[in-house]
């Protein structure tokens, strides 16, 4: 054998070796296929595949519709803010029965108060009588910076839809011997709610 031939043949046998080689380290050889993976379903973030449970709140007070409003339990008619100028509870059309909550931010509310023939409303206020009597609703000019005029207005528990009202902890109830007063309740469960209906629409000078 000539050296050129026997060196032709030991460089073919030095590539073979190498191409082999490379076919053993080249990734994925001769290893099984992979698992095709898994489809899952995209989620939204934020979102649950189970929808929250929901509950029904309470009706909110827009200002933009007026409601006759009546005391749970009453054997007599709606609540008036009577010719007199106080609050009160009565069996005829006397004095402003129509009522317009108009919110003021922070769970508090003007309650305006219209009778169906006048112009303009005029607004509950708390009024301090002194000489040891109780606290009342009388009536005021509408002013939202008078903190005697911002009301709070609560759902009621119970299944029959109702509402306390209240200003600066003291509560709106009734009184056998005083009628419709105020009295900070302490410890004690208020012991007078009111339904709001509605009347349609308020006066357009809400």
């Amino acid at each position: 054998m000539s050296t050129k031939r026997w060196l032709a043949g030991v460089g073919l046998l030095a590539l073979t070796g190498a191409l082999a080689a490379c076919a053993q380290s080249r990734p994925g050889a001769d290893a099984p296929p992979d698992e095709p993976q898994r489809k899952t379903a995209a989620v939204a973030v934020g979102l649950s595949a189970t929808p929250p449970k929901t509950s029904s709140a309470p009706r909110g007070f827009t200002g933009t519709r007026q409601y006759t409003i009546v005391r749970v339990g009453s054997f007599e008619g709606g609540l008036s803010l009577t010719d007199s100028g106080r609050l009160a509870e009565v069996d005829d059309d006397q004095g402003r029965q129509l009522f317009v909550p108009t919110p003021l931010g922070g769970g508090k509310y003007l309650i305006k108060a219209y009778a169906r023939t006048s112009a303009g409303p005029l607004c509950w206020r708390v009024h301090n009588p002194g000489n040891s009597q109780p606290l009342v609703v009388q009536a005021a000019t509408c002013r939202t910076d008078d903190a005697r005029q911002q009301f709070e207005i609560l759902a009621a528990a119970g299944s029959t839809p109702s509402y306390l009202i209240s200003n600066a902890g003291a509560f709106l109830r009734t009184s056998a011997r005083s009628g419709l007063i105020l009295e900070e309740l302490g410890d004690a469960p208020p012991t007078s709610s009111f339904r709001f209906t509605d009347n349609g629409p308020a006066p357009a000078d809400r």
